[in-house]
């Protein structure tokens, strides 16, 4: 039995679904694959969340991920979705779950601390 693919999706696939992806990998990797992806791609990850990532866990989100959508990973066991603001894409299926986590995106470090203490949370309850 191979491990569970989880999937984080999130329209941009820049900032909170990466974040997810890389604590996953860092929490839980030994017991799930981590996957991220949106319906739309930026051309790089948000850098204050790659800042912070650094800094807090010593995760270099740049090394590893980069911004895909969808269709580019594999089916996934589970679908998370962030919380998007927009309305979430439709991934050819029903999302398992629902963070409803905020987009920190354009506001202080404060803000994206929570964010990414919200995330680590999330997996551990995995």
């Amino acid at each position: 039995m191979g491990k569970k693919k989880i999937a984080f999706i999130c329209v941009h696939n820049s900032c909170r679904s990466q974040i997810a992806e890389a604590l996953g990998k860092n929490l839980a990797g030994d017991k799930f694959d981590f996957y991220s992806a949106g319906t739309e791609t930026k051309p790089q990850i948000n850098q204050d969340a790659v800042r912070l990532m650094k800094e807090i866990y010593g995760i270099d989100m740049e090394q590893s991920q980069y911004s895909k959508t969808a269709d580019k990973i594999p089916t996934p066991d589970i679908a998370i979705s962030m919380g998007c603001d927009v309305g979430c894409p439709y991934i050819g299926r029903d999302f398992d779950n629902d963070w409803g986590l905020l987009d920190p995106t354009g506001k202080g470090d404060e803000c994206f601390v929570q964010v990414i203490e919200e995330i680590a949370r999330k997996i551990k309850e995995l």
